[in-house]
């Protein structure tokens, strides 16, 4: 049984973890975790109660992100249009992606346990499922493909865009050839 924080805790766990995603963001990873409370406006030991390593914040934001993107996919599961709501979901997909780059890259290279980070992976992946799925249905997107093969092909492709200095433009670009590709041909 998992007990819920207190309102005040919560407020608390919070703003280390926005404090966090920002710090990292300007001035990367090497932030000692004690930097991260003082600019957060609190204690040490309550840092070190919600999150006792760094590496254990690190992933707490990881799996955030992750489960705020399971919850749009399964959103837009909901939506009309199958095809649509597919790729507005793997165009927003590559805009998280990239807007954290530097941190998914850092985080790739520590040695944590990646369990959580897993089951949140886990949980992407079926609930992408249910959106190839519908718009195979609808005879939007190609029937060859499945949710594995998508997110690997999105995120692999822009990613690697992106690490040889691809502009924004250059990465919508080959967002809609890979766009392209996953359609439906008939």
């Amino acid at each position: 049984m998992t007990r819920s924080l207190r309102s005040d805790a919560e407020r608390n766990r919070q703003r280390l973890l926005d404090v966090a995603q920002e710090v990292f963001a300007k001035e990367g990873l090497a932030v000692p975790i004690d930097e991260i409370a003082r600019r957060a406006g609190l204690g040490v030991g309550t840092l070190y109660r919600h999150f006792p390593t760094k590496e254990a914040l690190f992933v707490a934001i990881l799996v955030g992100r992750m489960e705020r993107l399971v919850e749009r996919a399964r959103a837009s599961a909901k939506a009309p249009d199958p095809g649509a709501a597919f790729f507005a979901f793997l165009s927003q997909m590559v805009e998280e992606g990239l807007a954290k780059k530097d941190f998914l890259a850092a985080l790739a290279g520590t040695d944590i346990d990646l369990e959580q980070v897993s089951a949140a992976k886990q949980r992407m992946k079926r609930a992408v499922a249910v959106l190839v799925e519908r718009a195979q249905k609808g005879g939007v997107l190609r029937g060859d493909v499945g949710a594995g093969d998508v997110i690997t092909l999105v995120m692999g492709t822009v990613g690697a865009a992106d690490r040889h200095g691809a502009g924004a433009a250059e990465r919508r670009r080959l967002l809609q050839v890979i766009f392209d590709g996953l359609r439906a041909r008939g």
